[in-house]
């Protein structure tokens, strides 16, 4: 058995033969997609069928299972949400992954005994967040990958829960959970597992409206992949319990290696080495590759954590081109070349030209001659090309040996006794440490004629080949006479223990499933529209005060990028009479309460909150601010909206994944409605710790010596669809990209107001002036039911320089995986 004081080392599987791959190679525990409902959408939806083989072959060899239910519920689907879990309830998975509150409520009230995980999808990225959700019982939480080593420490020191962190794989650019780029670009989700990839894309930077010239570098947003290797005993010494690697959409072959790589380097660095070997590394580059780096577990470095030049796999950088004899390749490499490798020439122009390998002969230590099939046009390529090894034939075989042969598969070990007395019967007990079985032969021993050879008994009862088992010690007892022990009574008993102790382990215990529930259609009455206006800068408020109609705005809320002005600013709208909030960063890491503690000291009349883990912290510093909830929060459906309003907030902004059907499903089945809609918006699709000011303006490794280039410039990214994004800061020097083209909510208000709904945003950007006051004048005459939805729309048309769109509201589409598209 795994200490407890060793971390668990957690692999992805995506498949069956992934599945196989880590459990030979050494993981202690696996995470697989729920059937119908997980953050992959991409990968192999398995069957309830499939999934409880999985779970029974994992338990068989002592893997964990844990199953991402990691999506946000729509409130239509809790239905078949809650014959989901009653189904994986049955199959004995040992976790729960989750994202969605509502879903947790439901697992909890049904199976209080299901161990569940707080998935980094929920963005808990500090020990207060942890806090504010202990009411639900998850044993465990899945760190942001933004999180670094110092928070984690902080984190652990302040917490009784478990801690898993991701060690290796894909980063996304956004933080997890807070990604809408999918959304508004490629019309799906990533907080329902449909990802558009959207941060691998090209992009064009236009700074100040001129587009700036990166010659190589387009894949702006595109972070190489983490490697912890290194870190990993900083982290040990924390005392994080899980090693999580990220890649249930990569195949067996990463995962093995990955699996091998982490797991020898967990356990030697028990001892007294702890310099991470290059054979480790490399292997793990060739399975899969963007570049591999620490990402964000030293802190930000923004100078690094993104090449800009590429954004798919490449492998491992091996060399260069030295000489191009005819239809062969002189190549210089620090690695190993054979026939059957995959490998990958990136031009003088960085475009990549790949093929296998069709002949190869080493002519020094580091340098091959190779040659391809005749359709490789080496016209593409040149002297000095790089050289990168994104296949390995060698490699391939060995780890596929793993995975297929027997002899070469994990074993359990375990202990027998075998107690033989002539004139009783046989007992063989075998155990494995925790579980323990005894069988007995079926007849009574006879008395041996002649002594017996011991050496031969062992053998049989050793002979476990053709299970899962090894011996690990074997006694063997007899007193008195010497018993007779036949080779077929000696293969019986071994086959029985073999198959009850099988039978042991992949056992599933018995609990009591508890009723729930589900939510029931409600009635509201119908309430007088109130119009909010959101603002990223005092100029904005002094724009909207000099309006001479602006008592007809419910409140303002404040959202500046620096927190300076925010005194004044309070001040002005006060005297207007207007209430004025103020919004918290999305994102709240240790040690970052400063602007925590200036909204309380500013004590405005309400705070909207954007994390979790500020509302703990007002909690904790006895502030009696009320508290808004944003979209951030991710709301879906009625049973997490309920929680949140009784965990104490006035009111709720639905997440921006719904579409107009949604958000009424989920206002018709809430108790409460006390909701606010955003009615007017530029969707804040990445929200991300990259600062593309930094990276892209400066030499500068962070805040203190980028020389703080969003104060300076107005920075638009422009994808290869031709969509333009603008890109702001907040106070944390996090980046923002918003979507150029607003989007307006206006179709849904006669229905959402007809059930109860009073509260509704317009969200400014850049607007000031005559252009701010005039939206704002439409969509009050909009709401008092002097202008309908097409007159605004065409109207407010006018002043969109990219247009204006219904973004995802009007979108019907459901939860769907691609391959089934």
């Amino acid at each position: 058995m795994r200490s407890q004081s060793i971390p668990e080392l957690l692999l992805p599987v995506g498949d069956m033969r992934m599945c196989l791959a880590a459990i030979h190679h050494g993981a202690d525990a696996i995470y697989v997609g729920m059937p119908q409902f997980n953050a992959r959408g991409r990968t192999e939806d398995f069957s309830f069928e499939h999934l409880g083989e999985m779970i029974n072959l994992c338990h068989l060899y002592g893997v964990k299972v844990h199953v991402a239910f990691n999506i946000v519920i729509f409130e239509r689907e809790l239905k078949s949400a809650h014959q989901a879990l009653l189904q994986v309830l049955a199959l004995g998975p040992d976790a729960l992954i989750v994202q969605d509150l509502g879903l947790i409520k439901m697992i909890k009230t049904i199976a209080p005994w299901q161990e569940v995980h707080g998935s980094t999808q929920m963005s808990v990225t500090s020990d207060l967040a942890i806090r504010f959700l202990s009411d639900l019982g998850i044993s465990r939480f899945v760190l942001g990958r933004e999180n670094s080593i110092s928070d984690i420490e902080t984190i652990k020191k302040n917490t009784d829960c478990e801690l898993e962190v991701f060690i290796h794989g894909a980063l996304c650019v956004a933080y997890s959970g807070q990604c809408f780029t999918s959304e508004t670009i490629g019309g799906r989700s990533a907080n329902r597992g449909q990802c558009a990839q959207s941060c691998r894309f090209e992009y064009d930077m236009f700074v100040d409206g001129e587009k700036k010239d990166l010659v190589d570098r387009s894949y702006l947003v595109s972070p190489q992949d983490l490697c912890g290797l290194e870190q990993l005993p900083q982290l040990m010494e924390i005392g994080v319990d899980s090693f999580k690697i990220e890649g249930r959409l990569k195949g067996a072959h990463y995962v093995a290696q990955a699996a091998k790589s982490y797991k020898a380097y967990r356990d030697k660095t028990l001892g007294p080495s702890k310099t991470v070997p290059r054979e480790l590394i490399s292997p793990m580059a060739i399975t899969y590759s963007r570049g591999l780096y620490s990402g964000w577990l030293d802190g930000v470095q923004h100078q690094k954590l993104v090449d800009g030049r590429f954004g798919s796999n490449r492998g491992l950088l091996v060399g260069k081109i030295l000489v191009q004899k005819g239809k062969s390749l002189l190549i210089s490499s620090h690695h190993q070349i054979n026939k059957g490798d995959g490998l990958l020439f990136i031009t003088s122009k960085n475009a990549e030209v790949g093929s296998k390998v069709y002949e190869c002969s080493q002519t020094n230590d580091h340098e091959f001659l190779v040659s391809f099939s005749n359709d490789f046009d080496q016209r593409l390529i040149e002297c000095g090309n790089e050289v990168y090894l994104n296949s390995s034939s060698t490699l391939y075989k060995e780890l596929d040996q793993v995975i297929d042969d027997k002899r070469k598969q994990k074993k359990i070990p375990v202990n027998i006794v075998l107690k033989a007395h002539a004139g009783e019967y046989a007992e063989l007990e075998m155990s494995d440490g925790v579980n323990c079985v005894k069988v007995k032969s079926p007849e009574l021993l006879q008395e041996a004629q002649k002594e017996q050879d011991i050496e031969k008994v062992k053998k049989e009862i050793s002979s476990l080949g053709g299970s899962v088992f090894c011996v690990g010690d074997l006694q063997i007892n007899q007193s008195g006479n010497t018993p007779f022990l036949p080779n077929k009574a000696l293969k019986v008993l071994r086959k029985l223990a073999c198959s009850e102790l099988a039978a042991k382990r992949t056992s599933i215990e018995d609990h009591q499933i508890e009723n729930f529930e589900l939510p029931h259609l409600v009635t509201s009455p119908k309430r007088a529209p109130v119009l909010n206006i959101l603002v990223r800068c005092i100029e904005q408020v002094e724009d909207l005060l000099s309006f001479n109609e602006c008592s007809r705005i419910g409140s303002i809320v404040l959202d500046f990028e620096f927190g300076a002005d925010y005194g004044k600013a309070l001040s002005l709208v006060k005297a207007a009479k207007i209430p004025c909030g103020i919004a918290t960063n999305r994102i709240l890491r240790p040690g970052e309460y400063h602007h925590m503690k200036s909204l309380i000291r500013l004590s405005p009349d309400f705070i909207l909150a954007r994390n979790l883990g500020a509302v703990q912290f007002l909690k904790e510093n006895q502030s009696s601010i009320p508290v808004r909830g944003d979209f951030s929060l991710n709301v879906t459906n009625s049973l997490s909206a309920m929680h949140l309003f009784e965990k104490g907030f006035d009111t709720l902004s639905l997440s921006y994944d719904l579409n107009s059907d949604q958000v009424v499903d989920l206002i018709e089945n809430c108790p409460r409605v006390d909701f606010e809609l955003t009615l007017h918006q530029y969707m804040p699709s990445f929200h991300m710790e990259h600062c593309v000011f930094a990276a892209f303006l400066s030499k500068g490794s962070s805040f203190k010596d980028c020389g703080k280039p969003c104060e300076k410039h107005k920075l638009e990214l422009r994808d290869q669809f031709g969509n333009t994004h603008f890109i702001k800061a907040d106070s944390e020097c996090r980046n923002t990209m918003f979507n150029g083209t607003p989007q307006s909510a206006s179709s849904l208000i006669e229905k959402v107001t007809s059930l109860g709904v009073r509260e509704f945003r317009f969200e400014a950007l850049f607007e000031r002036g005559d252009e701010l006051i005039k939206k704002i004048s439409l969509y009050l005459d909009f709401l008092e039911g002097d202008m309908d939805s097409q007159t605004l729309k065409k109207s407010l048309g006018v002043f969109e320089k990219y247009g204006l769109s219904s973004g995802q509201l009007n979108k019907k589409d459901r939860y769907l995986d691609r391959k089934k598209r």
